[in-house]
C-alpha cells in the first residue's frame, strides 16, 4: 500500500475519533464580568487612524470574527482554562469590554458569525452553534458537526475556512510536506498522492452535517497552506492568501544563494476559480524573476520557468512573511480609498529584509489590485527588526482580521492574546 495514503487513512481516523470525543465530553461555558481597559497601544498606523488594545492575555487568538450585533469571537489554537473560543461583549455599548465568556474545548483557526451561525474550526473539520435573533449563541453545549475527518497530521494543520452567499463552505487543507518531497531519495513524489487530501481547498455544504472528504470536492489544488481566506461578494469569488515552501538553499546549496534562501519562493495572493492548480509543489513563484519556476525537486534550478500552465497569483510577497489572513474591507468608516481593498496580517518576517509581523494593504479597483502593497498598522513585534537587542522579545504577532458593523477593523494577536480595534 502506498505509504502516504495509508498514513492519511490513519490520520483520518485519528482526527475523526478524536473529533467526536472531544465533543462528547464538551460541556458547558464560563462567564465572567470583566472591566479591561481600553489602552493604546505601541502599534503604529497612518495618520487619522486610532488604534485601542481592547483585550489582552486571551492566549492564542487565531482568527476571529464580529457578529451583527457587536460580539467579538476569536479561535485559540492552543486550550486557555481549558476553553478555545473566546467572546468579549461591550454590553453598554461604551468602547469597554465589560463580559467576557469562553466555551468548546476543540483548538482550531477559523471562526466566522454569518446569518444565524457561529462556525468554527478544530484542526480536522468545521462546526457550528444556533444563533438567535439577537445574534447571540442559544446554547453554548450544543455543537452541530459541519464536516470532520479532515487530515491533520500536526504540521501546517490548520482549518481556516470561508462561506459564500450560497452557503458553499471552502475549507483550507494545508500540506504537512514542504514539498512533497521523498526522504529516501529527496527528490520530488510524482505525481504528488498528498494532493488527494491536502495542498489545497475543499468546498461543502454548510447546511449539510456530517460530511466528510466523500462529500465535498476539490475546488482548487496546488495551494500549499493558505491560511488566510475569505469570499469577495463584490467580485462573487474566492480568494486566499497562501504560505510557500521553504529551504531552497538548505537543501539545495548549489543551486541557491542563502540571500535567495531568505527571498525566495514567495508568499502569494490568489483568486481562485473552481479546478484552478497554484502549481505547489511542482513550481514555486519568484516575485523577483515575477515567473513561475520550476521546483528543484522536480528537476528545476532556480532559472528554468516551468512548461506547464498553473493559475499566477495576483500578487506575491516575500518569502516567509507568512500571510495568515485577508480580509476585504466593505465599511464606511475608513477614508474612501481602502472602500473594497484587501488587508492581510503577516504573522512572520522576512529576516532578508528585516521586516515583517503588520498588517499590509493592498488597493483595489474594479476587483483587481491597483497599486502596490503598503504597511497599514506597524511595530507588533515592538523591536527593531534591523537591530534587535540582545534578549529582546517579540511582543505582538497579528494573525486574524474582522471588521465589525460600524466599520471598525479588529487584529487578533496569537502571541501576546491580544485583540485590537482601529477606527478613524
Amino acid at each position: 500500500m502506498n505509504i502516504l495514503r495509508a498514513t492519511r487513512n490513519l490520520s483520518v481516523l485519528i482526527a475523526t475519533l478524536v473529533f467526536a470525543s472531544v465533543f462528547l465530553q464538551c460541556k458547558s461555558e464560563t462567564k465572567k464580568e470583566v472591566k479591561v481597559a481600553v489602552n493604546e497601544t505601541i502599534l503604529t498606523a497612518p495618520e487619522g487612524f486610532s488604534v485601542k488594545e481592547i483585550g489582552k492575555e486571551l492566549g492564542a487568538v487565531r482568527h476571529l470574527t464580529v457578529a451583527e450585533n457587536g460580539d467579538i469571537y476569536a479561535n485559540r489554537a492552543v486550550l486557555k482554562d481549558g476553553k478555545s473560543i473566546i467572546l468579549l461583549r461591550d454590553k453598554d455599548k461604551d468602547g469597554t469590554i465589560d463580559e467576557q465568556r469562553e466555551f468548546s474545548n476543540v483548538p482550531g483557526t477559523g471562526i466566522l458569525a454569518k446569518d444565524n451561525y457561529l462556525y468554527a474550526s478544530s484542526n480536522s473539520g468545521v462546526y457550528r452553534y444556533k444563533l438567535n435573533d439577537s445574534h447571540e449563541i442559544i446554547d453554548f453545549d450544543t455543537t452541530e458537526k459541519i464536516v470532520d475527518g479532515l487530515i491533520d497530521m500536526g504540521r501546517d494543520n490548520a482549518k481556516p475556512f470561508a462561506i459564500d452567499g450560497n452557503n458553499n463552505l471552502y475549507v483550507t487543507i494545508g500540506s504537512w510536506n514542504d514539498a512533497c518531497r521523498d526522504e529516501q531519495t529527496e527528490k520530488g513524489m510524482m505525481p504528488c498522492t498528498i494532493l488527494d487530501s491536502a495542498g489545497g481547498i475543499w468546498k461543502f455544504n454548510a447546511d449539510k452535517l456530517h460530511q466528510t472528504y466523500a462529500d465535498g470536492t476539490r475546488y482548487a489544488t496546488g495551494i500549499k497552506n493558505a491560511v488566510g481566506i475569505t469570499w469577495n461578494s463584490k467580485t462573487n469569488s474566492l480568494f486566499a492568501t497562501d504560505h510557500g515552501r521553504g529551504g531552497l538553499g538548505d537543501f539545495y546549496p548549489d543551486l541557491f544563494t542563502k540571500k535567495q534562501n531568505n527571498e525566495l519562493p514567495s508568499e502569494t495572493f490568489y483568486e481562485l476559480k473552481e479546478n484552478d492548480n497554484g502549481g505547489w509543489p511542482y513550481t514555486y513563484f519568484d516575485h523577483i524573476k515575477n515567473k513561475r519556476i520550476l521546483a528543484p525537486e522536480y528537476g528545476g534550478d532556480g532559472e528554468k520557468a516551468s512548461s506547464e500552465k498553473f493559475v499566477d497569483p495576483i500578487m506575491a510577497f516575500p518569502a516567509h512573511f507568512g500571510p495568515n489572513d485577508v480580509l476585504f474591507y466593505t465599511g464606511d468608516m475608513f477614508p474612501e480609498r481602502y472602500k473594497n481593498g484587501a488587508f492581510i496580517a503577516f504573522h512572520n518576517q522576512s529576516s532578508e529584509l528585516k521586516k515583517g509581523f503588520f498588517v499590509a494593504f493592498v488597493p483595489f479597483e474594479n476587483g483587481k489590485p491597483n497599486g502596490d502593497w503598503e504597511i497599514f498598522l506597524d511595530n507588533f513585534s515592538g523591536i527593531d527588526l534591523a537591530t534587535p537587542k540582545e534578549g529582546e522579545g517579540l511582543k505582538h504577532r497579528p494573525c486574524g482580521l474582522a471588521q465589525g458593523p460600524d466599520g471598525a477593523l479588529y487584529v487578533s494577536d496569537d502571541f501576546g492574546g491580544s485583540i485590537f480595534k482601529i477606527t478613524s
